[in-house]
């Protein structure tokens, strides 16, 4: 079994910085694909940036330019580095980790979430 777990969420002022972190823990070989996803109150879900086992990036076009996702595939971690946060993006961040190799076979993932306020 594969378990994700997110830290470094809180409270934060509008132009603020935040980094998350999410460690994945188990008989993992390697991990494909990690990405964070986040969920606003009385919203959609929003896919907020990919990156591969490679390194290639994708962001939402929300954040391109203050965001930047980044991994430590020795320790299984991805990061989250926010930068000018705005109020509207308070929300529960999660981490998800797809085509992940373990002994038992091809396994996906997702953390339990990080709760991120921005107070304006």
């Amino acid at each position: 079994q594969v378990q994700l777990v997110e830290s470094g969420g809180g409270l934060m002022q509008a132009g603020g910085s935040l980094r998350l972190s999410c460690a994945a823990s188990g008989s993992i070989i390697s991990i494909n694909f990690m990405c964070w996803y986040r969920q606003a109150p009385g919203k959609h879900g929003e896919l907020v940036a990919t990156i591969g086992i490679g390194g290639i990036t994708n962001y939402a076009d929300s954040v391109k330019g203050r965001f930047t996702i980044s991994r430590d595939n020795a320790n299984n971690t991805v990061y989250l580095q926010m930068t000018s946060l705005k109020p509207g993006e308070t929300a529960v961040y999660f981490c998800n980790a797809a085509g992940i190799r373990t002994m038992f076979g091809i396994k996906s993932s997702w953390g339990q979430g990080t709760q991120v306020t921005v107070s304006s």
